[in-house]
């Protein structure tokens, strides 16, 4: 009988970068623990990518690389709004989001293997493009509404630290939290939608972040270093849902009965701000100040929205406790 941690799908992401993918694709096959499942989510990529995913399905047993394309591009949160569909269509008992600017370390899921029997929702650690760790940004202020610094000294002597956000640049999650959380929101389209998806995990699971490296971070992207922190480069189309994505978070924070209103005003102006030192210190530029403050306005459109709800549970979501994702 297949175990639960066998019945695994990786869920891929991709919009146009074939050569990254690529690397991903070749880094999967090399598992020494292989996934049952590798689905891609072509965003309505260009041609070339299709013909990496042709190219590769040789490396991969029968049926396991699963090639999802979609006809218009959705962002991530809709790549990974369908992922998730296709991945538990299949029978997955866990999913694995990444992005396709990663390569997996070849024993990830041995590596996984025991945290799978205590948690439901889990990140491992990344390495940087010049392979020292990544710094991650991992844990909601409920009051301001925003991760904030993150440290490895936070680890456990167990090895783990409880968290309440997440990235799906690697976020390993049981079917059973998905069903009952529903399927990653798509209306985010880019950014957020990772930290929201984490934070409605762990008001059912406990989410942690565990110190075990699983990936290999290989875009490239201008940085600044900060010390506690790093500064990439970023698109106009990132900042715009920034900050226009904080109506989510915040609609889903009240929803669950959680919203500091003040707080996560502050939140949000200070969301702002970092996106002026980004400006400043990354691009050296202001020029993407106005689209920041048209996602801000947009977002208020959302707040205004009577008709708004939260994705809803899938048919078939567990009610009782029990397993490793059971209730906190």
């Amino acid at each position: 009988m297949t175990s639960e941690r066998e019945n695994l799908a990786v869920v891929i992401v991709t919009f146009n970068r074939p050569e990254l993918l690529r690397e991903l694709l070749v880094s999967a096959a090399r598992m020494t623990r292989a996934p049952r499942w590798v689905v891609v989510v072509d965003n309505a990529s260009e041609p070339a990518t299709q013909d990496v995913l042709t190219a590769a399905a040789a490396a991969f047993p029968e049926g396991t690389l699963v090639n999802h394309r979609l006809e218009r591009n959705t962002g991530g949160a809709g790549g990974f709004h369908e992922g998730a569909r296709v991945a538990l269509d299949l029978g997955a008992d866990w999913l694995w989001f990444m992005d396709d600017d990663v390569e997996i370390i070849p024993e990830a899921l041995d590596l996984f293997a025991p945290w799978m029997e205590r948690f439901g929702c889990i990140h491992g650690r990344r390495y940087d493009v010049d392979g020292t760790p990544f710094y991650w940004q991992a844990k909601f202020n409920q009051f301001l509404g925003v991760p904030l610094p993150y440290t490895v000294g936070s680890f456990s002597s167990d090895g783990y630290a409880v968290t309440n956000s997440g990235t799906f640049e690697g976020m390993l999650i049981h079917a059973g939290v998905v069903r009952r959380i529903g399927l990653p929101d798509s209306r985010f389209f880019i950014s957020w939608d990772d930290a929201i998806y984490a934070w409605l995990a762990a008001q059912v699971t406990t989410v942690v972040y565990v110190d075990i490296f699983v990936l290999h971070r290989k875009r490239v992207q201008r940085q600044v270093n900060l010390g506690i922190r790093h500064l990439n480069d970023a698109s106009d189309l990132t900042r715009y849902h920034m900050m226009r994505n904080r109506a989510y978070v915040g609609r889903y924070f009240d929803v669950h009965g959680q919203l500091h209103r003040v707080g996560f005003a502050i939140g949000t102006a200070l969301t702002f701000a970092k996106e002026i030192v980004r400006l400043l210190l990354v691009e050296r530029t202001l020029r993407g100040t106005r689209v920041l403050v048209t996602g801000w306005r947009d977002g208020r459109r959302i707040w205004r929205d009577r008709a708004w709800e939260p994705m809803p549970p899938l048919a078939g979501a567990p009610t009782i406790e029990g397993g490793p994702w059971q209730e906190v």
